[in-house]
């Protein structure tokens, strides 16, 4: 369906007529009240990246049914990110594997009460909770691309991200880890705060992707998950490469400031290789550019990059990562 707001796609309020061909928007009317109250919701407990939701903020929640609900951001990125599930949810040229595989399924959107903001309920995106079901959920945000802003953002943006960029690992390495919660046997949880997230060098963030597989407590390092949650059919790696095989031909869209989220069951993950509920899947998409018919380098070359640390990982021995090499 064409959309009949031309100018609804923007970048910073500079009009892009190109991406309307693929950016539509189609918001369902909002139920006159809403349907769900405030008891219903709260802050994903997995949360590691964001906002999150309290008096002061607007953040996610979730229901306990499976669903995540996050809020509409100010200004034009609600809407840009509602523009591209629609746009992306049914376009014939995205695989639905890869649709189902790696992306959120998208549910319309919804008002909603919020804490935040009393009696004034707020828009937000309707989407599948990516971890539900894990019972003790191991999660990593790692936001992907030496660039971070989209086309035509205003220099006072770009200058803004940039400096983000410069202070922590994006440029250098193509990515960055925005947040991660390792929960230990017995329950204990490792999340470093993320001001020494942002702080990390490179060694710090090979050090977090083998504490994400370590089976102890603290900030000890012993990668024993990493061949059931990283290596194997259905681990992390095989993921990658199966986005990264589309990333290298898809020309649809570009994704600036997304992030690639990492899951796993840290109950039912065995040493052996076995169980786990490994999951990858790409989020946060207000800033998602049409590709002109041009591969996203800037995604892809972070996305290789990541695979590589990863494999790293992989191949390494035990003995060596718990030396802390």
């Amino acid at each position: 369906m064409i959309s009949r707001f031309p100018d609804l796609f923007k970048f910073r309020g500079v009009v892009s007529p190109r991406n309307h061909r693929f950016f539509h928007h189609r918001h369902p009317p909002p139920p006159p009240t809403p349907t769900t109250t405030m008891s219903d919701l709260r802050p994903p407990e997995h949360q590691v990246a964001g906002h999150r939701a309290s008096a002061s903020k607007l953040g996610p929640v979730v229901d306990g049914s499976g669903l995540f609900y996050k809020p509409l951001q100010a200004g034009d990125r609600g809407e840009h990110e509602v523009a591209f599930y629609e746009a992306f949810s049914a376009h014939p040229a995205v695989p639905p594997r890869i649709r189902d595989t790696f992306f959120p399924r998208f549910h319309g959107t919804r008002l909603l009460p919020t804490e935040a903001r009393p009696g004034e309920p707020h828009p937000h995106l309707v989407l599948d909770d990516l971890l539900a079901g894990l019972e003790a959920p191991s999660v990593a945000d790692i936001k992907i691309g030496a660039i971070t802003w989209p086309p035509s953002s205003p220099e006072s943006y770009v200058a803004k991200c940039l400096a983000k960029d410069r202070g922590t690992t994006s440029i250098l390495l193509g990515f960055r880890v925005s947040g991660v919660r390792v929960v230990a046997p017995g329950g204990a949880v490792w999340s470093p705060e993320r001001p020494e997230l942002k702080a990390l060098d490179t060694a710090g963030v090979r050090r977090v992707l083998r504490r994400y597989v370590s089976s102890v407590s603290g900030e000890g390092v012993d990668c024993a998950l990493a061949a059931a949650v990283y290596g194997g059919e259905g681990g992390v790696l095989s993921q990658l490469l199966e986005l990264k095989a589309w990333f290298e031909e898809q020309t649809l869209f570009h994704f600036y400031s997304a992030s690639i989220l990492l899951g796993y069951d840290a109950n039912a993950v065995s040493s052996t290789g076995v169980g786990g509920g490994v999951r990858v899947k790409l989020v946060d998409f207000a800033h998602v550019a049409e590709g002109d018919g041009v591969i996203d380098h800037n995604f892809l070359g972070g996305l290789c990059s990541l695979i590589k640390f990863i494999s790293d990982v992989v191949s390494e021995t035990p003995e060596k990562l718990a030396l802390g090499s």
